[in-house]
This record gives structure tokens, sequence and C-alpha cells, in this order.
């Protein structure tokens, strides 16, 4: 049985080598996680939302497959 609100395995393959569509497709799925987590007293901060995305995309390509 397969969780549908789980990345597939190879979209993180590809976008771990760098791949903008697999990147972009992370990216996209985390949106609304990196929206409102980038409130901060109760305001929306764009500085904020850049960072959380930053940390993001840094994480995604110092990401490293066991084998």
């Amino acid at each position: 049985m397969r969780n549908s609100r789980l990345l597939p395995y190879e979209t993180i393959v590809q976008a771990a080598s760098g791949e903008p569509e697999a990147v972009n497709t992370i990216l996209q799925h985390y949106r609304r996680h990196i929206y409102f987590s980038a409130f901060v007293n109760g305001q929306f901060n764009p500085d904020a939302e850049d960072y959380i995305t930053q940390t993001l995309l840094a994480a995604i390509f110092k990401f490293r497959f066991r084998e």
C-alpha cells in the first residue's frame, strides 16, 4: 500500500542529481509547508520563506543514497 502524500523515490533521486524538473516538483510539494512556516509572530516574512527554500535546496543537493 503506497502513501500518496509521499514523493516518489525516483523524483528524489532525480532531484539529488540536479534534474531541474524534479527539483521544482519537490519545491511545489513543500510549497504550503514553506509558506506557513514563514509566518513569524503572525505575519508572513518573505526573508524566512527564502531561507527555508534555500535550506531545502541545499539539503536536496547534499542528499546521498546508500547502496
